[in-house]
């Protein structure tokens, strides 16, 4: 199956340790959402909105590792999965179920973002206009 990465799952050697089977297939953008970050635990979600871009990682994964997906992501109390298609094909993300107000990351997670947008070759761009609480 297919899977869109934004936040911490971006990060390439952590989320092979975490889903061995899974495989960088390309970077791509999401169109008409937006990156926050927000929760208890000030992690990456994404919301609704028109005209505005979230890049990501489609990554090819295994039932398996959408297995230990759901369990990182805490689904589905925390996180809940959204499915769009890109050029025909049905792609799996996870969107926060508690739509809480903006949390600014801590630094240790964010310097898992920031290392998983290098990995991606992804534009910081978008991850500094998302820590800017609107």
């Amino acid at each position: 199956m297919l899977y869109f990465a934004y936040g911490s799952n971006l990060h390439l050697f952590q989320m092979k340790k975490r889903c061995k089977d899974s495989v960088f297939l390309k970077k791509i953008k999401l169109t008409d959402f937006k990156l926050t970050f927000r929760s208890k635990y000030r992690a990456a979600d994404i919301e609704p909105k028109k005209n505005s871009i979230v890049p990501g990682a489609l990554f090819e994964i295994s039932k398996s590792d959408e297995k230990k997906l759901d369990v990182y992501e805490d689904f589905p109390h925390l996180y809940s999965k959204h499915y769009f298609y890109y050029y025909g094909k049905k792609v799996m993300t996870y969107t926060m179920v508690n739509k809480s107000p903006f949390r600014y990351p801590t630094e240790r997670y964010l310097n898992v973002v920031r290392r998983g947008y290098k990995d991606c070759g992804l534009d910081f761009k978008y991850l500094k206009k998302a820590l800017i609480a609107i």
